[in-house]
């Protein structure tokens, strides 16, 4: 199992925002996170990436526990984060953001992490020394995205990947995250409020509640399940 987390416990301060989560990713598998605004989902990749540190409970990487670790050393073992907003560095090139991605890594593997992303975004290619702040909303996630495959990840954790963006470039976006998965053997934790295609992708799903997990099960189960039609799916079976 490539993720395992049990019994995952985390606050801000006196405030606890997860109670007792315990999820699993395998690689080549989507995973979706689904809940509402202040669920806890973006502190759960937090959590996971080392960005804040666990109360209680664990996590592990290939039957390696991660508790307490750095978000470096964490990044060094190909668990890459992408955060809600993108956050690149507009005053950058976009080469100079991608190779900010692949910072850990030596040249030729950042040479042919560069090929494989230039070729997943071709756009990129084409404003490879624009600077990252005249890029569309699109092609900005499109760069994220593009930094974060520059780490070699083993698991992506994707935080709100279509916030912000055009029907179209959502969908382009998903599938390039499902062709990923696939073709890279990757696992992929993906936050995010666009449930339907979330769940179009996903191979599973959880949902979050409160901080607790209220739901899992298989995507198809899941996009059928009547409370989670009427929560996140517009009343639709879709």
């Amino acid at each position: 199992m490539l993720l395992k987390i049990d019994g995952l416990r985390s606050s801000y301060g006196p405030i606890e925002v997860l109670h007792d989560v315990s999820i699993d990713a395998n690689s080549a598998e989507v995973v979706s996170i689904l809940g509402s605004n202040g669920a806890g989902k973006s502190t759960l990749l937090k959590v996971i990436s080392g960005i804040l540190t666990p109360t209680k409970g664990s996590i592990s990487i290939e039957g390696i526990i991660i508790n307490g670790f750095e978000p470096s050393k964490i990044v060094k073992m190909g668990i890459i984060h992408v955060p809600e907003g993108r956050h690149i560095f507009p005053g950058l090139t976009v080469k100079e953001n991608l190779l900010l991605g692949g910072y850990f890594e030596n040249t030729e593997n950042n040479k042919k992490s560069m090929d494989f992303v230039l070729s997943t975004f071709p756009i990129l290619k084409d404003r490879l020394n624009e600077r990252a702040g005249m890029l569309s909303g699109g092609e900005q996630q499109m760069l994220a995205l593009g930094r974060g495959l520059m780490g070699k990840p083993k698991l992506l954790l994707l935080d709100e990947p279509s916030l912000g963006l055009a029907p179209k470039i959502t969908s382009e976006i998903f599938q390039i995250i499902l062709d990923l998965s696939k073709q890279k053997k990757m696992g992929v934790l993906l936050v995010e409020q666009n449930a339907k295609k979330a769940l179009e992708i996903s191979d599973r799903g959880y949902v979050l509640v409160n901080g607790k997990i209220a739901l899992s099960g298989r995507s198809k189960d899941l996009k059928s399940n009547p409370e989670v039609q009427k929560l996140y799916l517009g009343g639709k079976n879709v």
